[in-house]
């Protein structure tokens, strides 16, 4: 598995292996999971390709939960009662085929883009505008601290706080903790100014924030904590002092992922082997069932297998669509 995992093909020109698959000529890029990846519609401008078989899943669409097809992305929704008797033949199919490398839905890593805030100046009031650019005199900054509610939030929901942090004025934030200022104020999108300062890389101004005892543990929109955001950037010390002062290393944002399968998932290898010597759980599984070494091998990532194969690690586990990570490899054309 290991020496032949390196040069995966794209998922578009992975062999299907199941009936309907077979039909996916006709189908645009929206239909299956097996067409995504190539990024281009298989759907004339005539229509008239929506023979019955398109016509017969497209109607069982309702009954299919957002991870089952892309085009049911973006509902946030699943469909699936307690019951699961919704689980009709087709779905049944779907789960219980040889799905292709990629058949999953990728992860959406929007949370990961443009991390720094996007400012206004017509839109913060003055405490802010010097927290985000920092160009005020001490002595006048101190009289405005004195003078202003430290807490006070603009429409965005940040404090000067979350400016400050975010854009790595180190000075103003030792003022506004030296005032005493709340540590655990979210943002329109839930993030602290630990968060942002991590998310931001602006590794001083997050080392304050933990020594004044911000919670390293709050996670945001898109359940992502701190130490998510350390190991996304690769920032192994920030990793290391978030640890240090109580970050949980099996926290799971909203696709399943511990730091460790994010860091697998992102081919992060320096960070992923510094949470394996902090005992991060090497069989945690994502929301797809998947465990890292599954995940590695998705990757195309003969190095990461590698590694994970060095440890104590289930190479037998089955993610939902009943396949391992040997069966990956096969699949994707690669010799066991």
């Amino acid at each position: 598995m290991v020496a032949e995992v390196g040069s995966m093909p794209a998922a578009s020109s992975v062999k299907k292996p199941f009936g309907f698959r077979r039909k996916m000529g006709k189908w645009g890029c929206h239909c299956l999971p097996c067409c995504r990846g190539s990024r281009k519609s298989n759907v004339g401008a005539s229509g008239d390709q929506d023979d019955s078989a398109v016509k017969t899943f497209r109607s069982k669409m309702g009954k299919w939960c957002c991870h089952c097809l892309p085009c049911r992305r973006g509902s946030g929704k699943s469909n699936l009662r307690p019951s699961g008797d919704q689980d009709d033949s087709a779905m049944k199919t779907l789960r219980s085929s040889k799905s292709d490398v990629g058949a999953w839905e990728e992860y959406d890593d929007s949370a990961f883009m443009e991390p720094r805030y996007h400012v206004c100046r017509e839109d913060l009031d003055k405490l802010h505008r010097a927290a985000w650019w920092g160009k005020v005199p001490r002595k006048d900054l101190i009289v405005m601290l004195r003078d202003t509610d430290v807490n006070k939030t603009d429409k965005q929901k940040r404090t000067a706080l979350h400016l400050a942090s975010a854009n790595g004025n180190s000075e103003i934030v030792k003022l506004l903790l030296d005032r005493q200022c709340q540590l655990n104020v979210l943002d329109n999108k839930n993030r602290t100014a630990l968060t942002k300062a991590v998310q931001c890389q602006e590794d001083e101004c997050a080392l304050m924030l933990l020594e004044h005892g911000t919670d390293p543990n709050i996670p945001d929109e898109y359940g992502n904590t701190s130490l998510h955001y350390a190991i996304y950037n690769e920032d192994k010390l920030m990793a290391k002092a978030l640890l240090l002062h109580g970050a949980a290393i099996e926290s799971k944002n909203k696709h399943g992922l511990t730091p460790l399968l994010l860091g697998v998932h992102e081919q992060k290898q320096q960070v992923v082997k510094f949470l394996i010597k902090k005992k991060a759980n090497l069989n945690a599984l994502d929301g797809y069932g998947r465990t890292a070494l599954i995940l590695a091998v998705c990757c195309g990532s003969a190095s990461l297998v590698s590694l994970l194969l060095e440890q104590n690690i289930d190479v037998s586990s089955q993610d939902l669509s009943g396949q391992t990570a040997r069966e990956y490899a096969v699949s994707s054309h690669h010799n066991v």
